[in-house]
């Protein structure tokens, strides 16, 4: 919240002071204490109690610490589309690494009964659209919802040797999808990771990982990198395991 990494406890008069700041940020970075107290309709008081909520001792320092978050906001520019990233993954997919990952894990796939698809954050809906996506054409998948359980737990051997699990996650090192594969070590159902690098601790607990390498993006503590080849491997590999059927 603003230059906190946590919510402080805010009572209704915060709130709206934190509302009008939020809009007004510029602005209130160079305000007079009394100037805002005007402005959001409450006194210097409540001003200098908001300020301590927000780990500063006075208006003075709140000010400081504003000012600086706005310029860094500022600097945190989002790159334009570079599409020569795209152009140069698919050049790759075209190369015999990329195909030979691809029929590695069709050979896990094509007698697999069901599919599991697991990811977090943006990787969450991509693996929604895989279940989605594998169900129209191959073979009925389903998006695990919530990683910290165990749903494998409840099936058994028999059945759980027909589960492929496929993993997504742009850095290959999301704590729950790693608690989750480390958990699966101990059931016979087999383990496909897409993930951008070969080398992360999720791509190691595959059986099969189809490494995509594109610049890694970032804002704040947002990851924003495409999802462009995940969803062109996964179409892939439903294709190509049709096309075995």
């Amino acid at each position: 919240m603003l230059f906190l990494d946590t919510t402080p406890d805010l009572t209704d008069f915060d709130t709206a002071i934190y509302k009008y700041i939020s809009n007004h940020l510029d602005q209130v970075a160079y305000m007079r204490i009394r100037d805002l107290a005007a402005e959001t309709h409450t006194s210097t008081t409540s001003i200098l109690r908001f300020c301590k909520k927000f780990g500063c001792s006075g208006f003075s320092e709140f000010r400081i610490k504003l000012q600086m978050y706005s310029k860094e906001q500022k600097q945190q520019k989002i790159q334009s589309i570079d599409e020569t990233a795209y152009i140069d993954f698919l050049n790759r997919t075209t190369q015999p690494f990329y195909k030979e990952k691809i029929r590695e894990a069709v050979s896990l796939l094509q007698d697999k009964e069901l599919i599991l698809f697991l990811g977090e954050g943006s990787s969450n809906i991509i693996a929604e659209y895989g279940a989605l996506y594998f169900s129209s054409i191959f073979n009925m998948a389903l998006r695990i919802e919530d990683p910290s359980n165990h749903p494998i737990d409840y099936l058994s051997k028999k059945l759980s040797d027909q589960v492929c699990i496929i993993a997504l996650s742009v850095s290959g090192e999301t704590k729950n999808i790693v608690n989750y594969l480390n958990h699966l070590s101990f059931s016979s159902s087999t383990i496909i990771s897409i993930t951008n690098s070969s080398k992360s601790t999720i791509a190691r607990l595959s059986d099969v990982n189809i490494p995509y390498y594109i610049t890694p993006e970032s804002i704040k503590d947002a990851d924003i990198t495409s999802q462009l080849p995940a969803l062109y491997t996964i179409e892939t590999l439903a294709k190509e395991v049709r096309a075995t059927n």
